[in-house]
């Protein structure tokens, strides 16, 4: 056997090898895929630290939309990224108006700005955030206080024509002067809901906000293989604190104060920060009520939901218009009341005056009948003939 035929031989054997090899490799794949494969055609959900990624029936992976994002978490008033790498805190400042400070007090903000960057021990990043104004809130509040007041003027009503029954004056007084000082207040508080939904009209209020960003990473501080992630939380968010409590004291020194955002406030900058524009609109507040952070939708039909917004809306209505109407009506009975009660003042005064010309018993009986008098029946019937002292 010659030299070629021995390579040919060993060629064949090495081709048989690989493909038994090849077939071993297909079999465990397959039995691999089996184990893996969930029961009865359901989904299955891996553990909360792949962040909920899926699994379809074929064994694809459905990665999450945390995968996407460039931070992990919102906890403790801290951003995690890079799987528990760095944490960031973020400082919300407030300035002042420098191009309305004297030059004297520009060259001191000036000075405490250079004294804020010298006092630097770490990096930090500025980020100007621009939001357009939401009055919704504001004109809500305003007019459910509104409302409140309405509500409290006309117990108070009540209250002085009970006092006048029982004719306690000091009472009457002074809830004379408490309705007046109310009547003020509802004034000057219908005047401001008016102005603010006239800004609210305007497009183009837009509010201007700074923050300054620290970040730490578990790298400086070692190995973290052995602490839990509780544990590195708790030395990030003590570090982070530390600094930031530090910053502010120095930003202090330029005019200018600040504060830690807490989870909340973090989580509605993020969510301006990648919604732009559906926030100007729709806001975060609206979006968690909606519930649009779950994976699945949850919403109601929109029909349902339509009209629950049309009976939620028409109950509103009809409170305000409730309220409003006991409050008017409130003051035509009292104006009516005052108006009878000067009406009879002053008819007694007459009969007073014709006393001498009158029998006792038909000067009795005339006031009798002045005091139970309907006002408005013997306003609307027109006397046949005028009452004079010739007529007595």
């Amino acid at each position: 056997m010659n030299t070629i035929q021995m390579l040919n031989l060993l060629l064949i054997v090495i081709l048989i090898l690989i493909l038994i090899l090849g077939l071993i490799a297909v079999i465990l794949i397959y039995k691999m895929r089996k184990k893996k494969e969930p029961q009865n055609g359901t989904i299955e959900i891996k553990t909360p630290e792949q962040k909920a990624n899926l699994i379809t029936r074929d064994g694809k992976a459905i990665d999450s939309i945390y995968k996407f994002m460039e931070f992990d978490d919102v906890l403790d008033n801290m951003i995690v990224r890079k799987n528990r790498k760095q944490y960031s805190m973020v400082i919300e400042c407030k300035g002042i108006n420098y191009d309305l400070l004297s030059e004297d007090e520009k060259n001191a903000v000036e000075s405490g700005f250079i004294e804020f960057l010298n006092t630097l021990r770490y990096s930090i990043q500025l980020y100007v955030q621009t939001r357009t104004l939401n009055f919704v809130d504001l004109i809500n509040t305003y007019n459910k206080k509104i409302d409140d007041i309405s509500a409290q003027m006309a117990k108070i009503r009540m209250q002085i024509e009970q006092a006048r029954k029982s004719g306690d004056k000091r009472l009457e007084d002074k809830l004379q002067f408490e309705l007046k000082r109310k009547q003020n207040i509802l004034e000057y508080g219908e005047s401001i809901s008016d102005y603010t939904q006239r800004l609210a009209s305007s497009k183009n209020i837009l509010q201007q906000k700074t923050y300054i960003i620290l970040s730490y990473y578990t790298s400086e501080f070692g190995d973290t293989s052995t602490y839990s992630n509780d544990e590195i939380d708790d030395i990030a968010f003590s570090e982070l604190y530390t600094r930031a409590q530090t910053l502010i004291r120095a930003l202090a020194s330029a005019e200018v104060s600040g504060k830690v955002l807490d989870s909340e406030g973090i989580m509605e900058l993020l969510y301006v920060a990648y919604n732009r524009e559906q926030s100007e609109s729709y806001t975060l507040r609206n979006a968690l009520n909606s519930e649009y952070d779950r994976l699945y939708s949850t919403a109601k039909d929109v029909l349902e939901e339509k009209k629950q917004r049309i009976e939620k809306q028409v109950e509103e209505e009809a409170e305000k218009l409730a309220s409003k109407s006991i409050v008017k009506a409130d003051i035509v009975l009292r104006d009516k009341k005052e108006k009878e009660r000067k009406i009879k003042e002053r008819a007694l005064e007459m009969v007073d005056e014709y006393k001498s010309e009158m029998s006792n018993g038909l000067y009795e009986e005339t006031k009798e009948q002045i005091k139970n008098a309907d006002v408005d029946n013997v306003i609307q019937d027109k006397p046949k003939r005028k009452v004079t002292r010739k007529n007595i």
